[in-house]
């Protein structure tokens, strides 16, 4: 079962993002990301669209496994592009090997739910094409 934050956690959350600067640096990230779409021709709306996206993502999820999952994916779609075994290539085996046949079941489905949120991701950086290597702001 997912975890579910109180209103407590999420207030603190709130609380460091506004103590560290994090929405200043957001505003000022976006406007630069904003001319270089203005710049290469991609409408500034798409652009804002995205990063609330991904912003908000970060901020219910707020888990660097996530990001790493993505970059992991990103380097074979950039590498190999879609390849047929991306969910068997992605499995941790010592977890996969330790778990029920029902856990199993659900590993391989959560698996593939994160992995098609990764492509569809990766896809949308890539018509953003101005985008840092990274993806990130």
């Amino acid at each position: 079962m997912e975890d579910r934050k109180s209103l407590k956690q999420y207030a603190k959350e709130a609380k460091r993002r506004l103590k560290n600067g994090f929405w200043q640096s957001y505003e000022k990230n976006l406007e630069e990301k904003i001319s270089m779409a203005i710049d290469a021709g991609v409408s500034p709306s798409k652009v804002k669209e995205y990063y609330a996206g991904i912003v908000s993502e970060n901020i219910r999820s707020s888990k660097d496994d996530d990001e790493a999952f993505y970059k992991t994916v990103k380097k074979i779609l950039d590498e190999e592009g879609e390849i047929y075994n991306a969910i068997g290539r992605l499995t941790d085996k010592a977890l996969y090997d330790s778990l029920s046949y029902e856990e199993k079941q659900r590993y391989n489905l959560s698996l593939s739910e994160k992995y098609l949120k990764a492509v569809e991701r990766y896809n949308k950086e890539k018509s953003l094409s101005f985008t840092d290597r990274d993806g990130s702001l």
